[in-house]
């Protein structure tokens, strides 16, 4: 999984002194003399080390190998990106064009310079709009960069593989992944062709804001410490000679971790409505609340001491939370008093997913412990989505979430949707029947995952134990003698025809 091949071009005949242009609002200018700027990277702060050491690196490899003197492509991504050539390629293509080299290869201190600028981006709008840019391509009878569905999907793939290879219980696969990101092409593109850049930007910001990051500390990750096990590696590699580089330890990123299924079952159980692929997504359009990580231990740093590599451990170091399956109606039975039973009490954010007749899904994303109330109740990361055949954000906001089952004179059943006059979906009393735009459909199975941590689901547990115990506490009350004779039990017992009752 997540073994992409790219194919990079082969260094032209330009001389290896080659002027490199500097850009505006960079912090350090480069001239066109290579004895002039390796004067200036003397004078560099040492936090930069990691950047200098890399660079140093490649360039001797890409000498040995290819006898370049600069940084190749098949060195940069072999190198970097082992298991993900398509980033490594994209990468080196958006360092590439941002020099303005007129080479095939990167000259080394433009290169230095190109990292320290990606390094440097913590904006969470600047590092989408620059991952778009790597997967598009420019457009010159519209003069725009463009991005075709297939661009999306390899984009969506790339950071996908990263997800689940890193995924905290080991690597993962999901057969349904395809189908997922189908979904999401789909929505984005609906029946064009292609798209400008900023169109897809902006698309991913409303729907999926933070799907892209893993794919992003990633590349933060590989070019702030792939250095120390480049050095540790064989110094000469034959030409053409793959090298294997082991990925670092310490990179987790905040995927959920899904809640297994009993292993030992004796029958095989039947596959959740959230599937891998489609918890990864959630995640990634969904407010942190649902997906919040805990900052985890960041990799060792001993010999280094720098500042700003503790700051990027940290920055991709994360342990993501737990979802865990509170109700599933296949297995617990369909019904508004099996639903009540499972999820009240439950005091974390939750996602209820529904599968109607037709094999569409859906879901509700609740931040706050649900109750029956015939007033509309949420916080502000309240959401409906679209699960399949498309992927899209119906609603977003506060107070959208309504379930009500006893009190009168109001619609009973469970809403969401902000206008109370024509919620976004809508499930009747009997928990038989979905409404979406206006259209009834027969609901199939519900699945209820809790977000929270683990205390929040033992707390639920520990209650559902203690009504358990009172409910067998009051059934096994044992009447005295007296008590019986005023019992209204009595006089039921002597109008049906038992006059005596002995007690044991």
């Amino acid at each position: 999984m997540g073994n992409h091949h790219g194919h990079g071009s082969k260094s032209g005949n330009a001389t290896p002194n080659s002027a490199v242009h500097s850009r505006n609002g960079s912090r350090k200018s480069i001239t066109g003399s290579v004895s002039e700027t390796d004067s200036q990277s003397q004078e560099k702060p040492s936090q930069m080390l990691p950047v200098e050491k890399l660079a140093k690196i490649l360039t001797e490899k890409s000498q040995i190998e290819e006898g370049v003197n600069g940084i190749t492509l098949q060195v940069f991504s072999r190198c970097l990106f082992p298991r993900y050539l398509v980033l490594g390629e994209k990468l080196f293509k958006y360092f590439h064009k941002a020099c303005n080299s007129k080479n095939t290869y990167i000259n080394t201190n433009a290169f230095k310079q190109q990292c320290e600028t990606y390094l440097g981006i913590i904006d969470d709008e600047k590092v989408r709009e620059i991952l778009v840019k790597m997967w598009t391509s420019y457009d010159e009878e519209k003069g725009v960069d463009v991005m075709t569905p297939d661009d999306m999907k390899s984009l969506l793939m790339s950071t996908y593989h990263i997800s689940m290879d890193h995924y905290s219980e080991g690597p993962q696969m999901c057969l349904s992944c395809n189908k997922t990101l189908k979904a999401v092409v789909d929505s984005c593109f609906h029946t064009k062709k292609s798209l400008s850049s900023s169109f897809v930007t902006h698309w991913i910001e409303s729907n999926i804001p933070r799907l892209l990051f893993p794919l992003h500390r990633y590349a933060v990750h590989s070019l702030a410490t792939s250095w120390r096990t480049l050095e540790e590696s064989e110094p000469n590699l034959a030409a053409g000679e793959r090298s294997e580089i082991e990925e670092r330890p310490g990179l987790e990123l905040a995927t959920p971790v899904l809640e297994q299924q009993n292993p030992f079952a004796q029958v095989k159980p039947h596959p959740h409505l959230l599937t891998m692929s489609m918890s990864w997504l959630l995640a990634g359009a969904l407010p942190p609340i649902y997906s919040r990580p805990q900052r985890g231990h960041s990799p060792s740093n001993s010999g280094v001491g720098l500042a700003k590599m503790s700051f990027l451990a940290k920055l991709v170091c994360a342990i993501p939370s737990h979802w865990a399956l509170l109700y599933d109606s296949d297995e617990m039975g369909l019904g508004a008093n099996r639903f009540l039973h499972h999820v009240l009490n439950y005091r974390g954010p939750t996602l209820i997913l529904l599968r109607v007749q037709d094999g569409q899904k859906f879901c509700i994303a609740s931040p706050n412990e649900w109750k029956e109330s015939h007033h509309y109740w949420g916080g502000e990361e309240c959401g409906v989505f679209q699960l399949l055949p498309k992927f899209q954000v119906l609603e977003r906001g506060s107070k959208m979430i309504y379930l009500n089952l006893s009190v009168r004179g109001y619609p009973h059943g469970l809403r969401a949707g902000k206008d109370p006059r024509a919620p976004i979906l809508s499930i009747d009393a009997g928990f038989e029947k979905v409404e979406w735009q206006k259209i009834p459909y027969y609901l199939e199975c519900i699945e209820v995952w809790g977000c929270g941590d683990q205390v929040s689901r033992e707390r639920q547990l520990e209650v559902k134990k203690w009504e358990v115990k009172e409910a067998e506490r009051q059934r096994t009350v044992k009447l005295s003698a007296a008590d019986w004779l005023d019992h209204p039990d009595r006089y039921l017992l002597e109008l049906a025809g038992r006059p005596q009752y002995h007690q044991n």
